[in-house]
């Protein structure tokens, strides 16, 4: 596993936002992990965040691409900080475009999106914090295809739950892939989120012991994609 990913893993777990015990998920399942990504909230966690954002998506799908977009609400922050980023790390100018919930009607910026306007021959990633059923999508993917004649390279989300999306077979990121033709990846996956921290120590505690374990196993016994 890369030394970054290794470092986002005890990212989240020393920012609080990936956290391990009892919880039930929107979706009412009820899971024995959450991840949390409204919780980034000092200037320190946020740099970081889009470095490895940024790390990610250099990794994954090169430079040749012109947009980030971040789906409202968390997905603006995320797009904000990795276009920094990615011009701190890699020196390429990356644009940020984000869709408002309410399309704004008055002033110089008014219609359906913030930042960049999408234009035709965009090359666009997309980026979000987790995607659980991909229902986002749904959403988010017409919006863009509609804005311009662009094309989306991908999704680059930061932890790939590994579990069964609407279909009921695949996990969500590969429902996205086959529905709408393109990749879906993720910083990390929860396999080696598991890997890596069974049994260490992060942060001066073990968050997954024995019996974290135990019910993360149970819990993919139940849900896990195939």
């Amino acid at each position: 596993m890369e030394a970054y990913k290794q470092e986002f893993i005890e990212f989240m777990v020393e920012s609080d936002v990936l956290k391990f015990g009892d919880f039930t998920l929107k979706s009412g399942r009820k899971s024995p992990f959450f991840m949390n990504a409204g919780a980034y909230v000092t200037g320190s966690q946020l740099q970081k965040l889009g470095e490895y954002y940024a790390k990610a998506i250099h990794d994954t799908y090169g430079d040749d691409f012109d947009v980030l977009f971040g789906p409202a609400y968390k997905g603006i922050p995320i797009a904000v900080v990795t276009a920094i980023a990615y011009s701190n790390l890699f020196g390429k100018e990356i644009r940020y475009c984000s869709d408002r919930k309410e399309e704004k009607d008055h002033g110089a910026d008014k219609g359906s999106f913030l930042g960049s306007k999408l234009k035709d021959g965009d090359r666009v990633v997309m980026i979000e914090d987790v995607t659980t059923s991909g229902k986002s999508m749904e959403e988010t993917v017409p919006k863009v295809k509609g804005a311009a004649d662009v094309t989306i390279v991908g999704l680059m989300v930061s932890l790939n739950r590994m579990e069964v999306g609407l279909g009921g077979e695949k996990s969500a990121l590969d429902e996205i892939k086959e529905k709408y033709g393109f990749d879906a990846k993720a910083i990390v996956t929860m396999a080696e989120v598991t890997e890596h921290l069974y049994n260490k120590p992060c942060g001066g505690r073990v968050v997954i012991d024995d019996a974290i374990k135990t019910a993360i196993d149970a819990y993919y016994k139940q849900y896990g994609a195939k």
